[in-house]
């Protein structure tokens, strides 16, 4: 059986001729990479090959010019078409490089991936999960302990806080949050007033649109819409600020220093923020209300005082106080939930960006059950 040559002359080209019980390829010609190259698969037919008696494949190779790696994918394709046909492979007749480099190659056992394990059963994983979300349970209730016996011993002035930052806390949580949180305020109140007016004024109630103005942003919207803001501002923050810590092994030197990180890093934080969010969840009562005001007086013709007359007839100092305690609550939560997941966080670059990225989730799920549970106990004391 004889193969064709290529018509180009320096061309890359195989011949195949068979002597005796041998296949001899010869080779000869430039290869390159650049070129289309000759393939073994094309050249052979394997019944033929066999009904000739064919028993080993060697090389000539005297008419070989340069070369590079294109004759060993082609020679890695002869070696493989003995291996599948059961030939002896004689590379004698090729040059003392490329027998060096099949060697090596041949050498390196194949990369053999372990066959994955069976998947566990349902009832497996769904105790692996509970499994895990107890633990979780745990280690919240053991941080949550810690920090508040770490509370109870700045009192007792067993323990010595950072005023230096908590005092960083405080600024970083008022006038440096009190861009975004007139914004957010403004917008939310003036959201409630256009849907006071478009829902009141059909049935001529448009005067009442203070009294939704009022119970919205007292009871619900301004500590709600803060909380989630300082999630995502300081309680990320927090998380990245300790994690960064931990990558760096700083929460180790602390540890190994005899200082608490609770005392010394957690708690400014945790106190810090606990003491801010009323007075911005306060100040964003007045700003929503503001916002509500400027609505009704634009699409209502509604005076200032009729506004104020109106809203302070159907809101309480009760009101106003269940929004500062929810505000209260939403602050020790970000705190908790940042100050955790960043000292919780992995030491690698990677483990930064998931403690900050758990922290919010966790502080916003947290406020959004908090405000629920608080709803509903007011409800039940009829506040």
């Amino acid at each position: 059986m004889h193969g064709t040559e290529a018509s180009v002359m320096d061309a890359a080209h195989v011949a195949l001729r068979t002597e005796g019980d041998s296949l001899v390829v010869v080779i000869g010609g430039e290869w390159s990479l650049e070129q289309t190259q000759p393939r073994l698969d094309a050249l052979v037919d394997s019944g033929e090959i066999g009904a000739a008696g064919v028993r080993r494949m060697t090389f000539d190779a005297t008419g070989i010019g340069s070369w590079d790696s294109s004759l060993l994918t082609f020679l890695v394709q002869c070696q493989r078409y003995c291996e599948k046909h059961g030939l002896e492979c004689d590379r004698t007749g090729l040059p003392e490089r490329t027998e060096r480099l099949l060697a090596l190659a041949a050498a390196v056992p194949d990369n053999v991936q372990p066959d994955p394990r069976p998947r566990a059963s349902f009832v497996a994983r769904l105790g692996t999960a509970a499994l895990g979300g107890w633990r979780s349970v745990l280690t919240t209730m053991t941080f949550v302990g810690e920090v508040a016996l770490s509370f109870a011993g700045l009192f007792t002035r067993r323990n010595h806080m950072r005023w230096r930052q908590f005092w960083v806390v405080v600024q970083i949580n008022s006038s440096g949050a009190l861009p975004i949180v007139t914004l957010i305020a403004l917008l939310i109140g003036v959201i409630i007033a256009f849907l006071g007016v478009v829902v009141l004024e059909r049935f001529g109630a448009g005067y009442y649109v203070s009294y939704l103005v009022g119970f919205g942003m007292l009871r619900e919207m301004a500590a709600l819409m803060t909380g989630i803001i300082i999630a995502g501002r300081t309680g990320a923050a927090f998380a990245a600020e300790l994690g960064t810590m931990k990558v760096t092994e700083e929460i180790d030197a602390y540890t190994t220093l005899g200082v608490s990180p609770i005392d010394h890093l957690v708690l400014p934080r945790i106190l810090g923020l606990f003491l801010m969010m009323p007075l911005l969840t306060l100040y964003a009562d007045f700003v929503g209300i503001a916002g509500g005001m400027l609505v009704s007086r634009a699409l209502l013709e509604l005076s200032y005082t009729q506004f104020l007359n109106g809203l302070l007839a159907a809101v309480t100092i009760s009101d106003a106080l269940l929004g500062l305690l929810k505000g209260t609550i939403f602050g020790l939560i970000v705190g908790v939930a940042g100050c955790m997941k960043g000292l919780q966080g992995g030491s690698d670059a990677s483990a930064v960006g998931r403690a900050a990225t758990a922290a919010v989730v966790l502080g916003i799920t947290l406020i959004i059950a908090a405000n629920a549970v608080i709803d509903w106990l007011a409800a039940l004391l009829n506040i």
